[in-house]
């Protein structure tokens, strides 16, 4: 079984950067979608950002607005997600996750993803 492993996440001023990563054990599924999702505290579990196998199309969340990038390196088994102009709305555990191959259009389900990190944390004050 795949294990997803991210870090990155700490404790920032709002206006600044981060960059997340996700690491995979072993390769995940060819043409699996690879997704960030987060949790706010008190709040369910969103989608933030998807990309597809091979790096095109991505997907991003309204709130992202071009703040954030998604990107992946199948040799390297990395996921990344470049923030920058840190908000404290986006203080949250980040989460990455890969998703069954061969599932629908809809990225943002969460229930089509069957692997899971243990999220990193991200913290932005105003």
């Amino acid at each position: 079984q795949v294990q997803l492993m991210e870090s990155g996440g700490k404790a920032v001023q709002a206006g600044s950067s981060l960059l997340l990563s996700c690491i995979a054990s072993e390769p995940t599924s060819v043409g699996s979608v690879m997704g960030w999702f987060r949790q706010a505290p008190g709040k369910g579990r969103e989608f933030v950002a998807g990309i597809s196998w091979i790096g095109r199309p991505v997907r991003y969340a309204d709130f992202v607005k071009g703040r954030f990038t998604i990107s992946r390196d199948n040799a390297q088994k990395t996921l990344t997600l470049q923030m920058t102009n840190l908000i404290p709305e986006d203080t949250a555990v980040y989460y990455c996750g890969a998703r069954k191959p061969g599932t629908g259009p809809n990225w943002a389900s969460q229930s089509e993803y069957d692997i899971w990190g243990q999220g990193t944390r991200v913290t932005v004050s105003s």
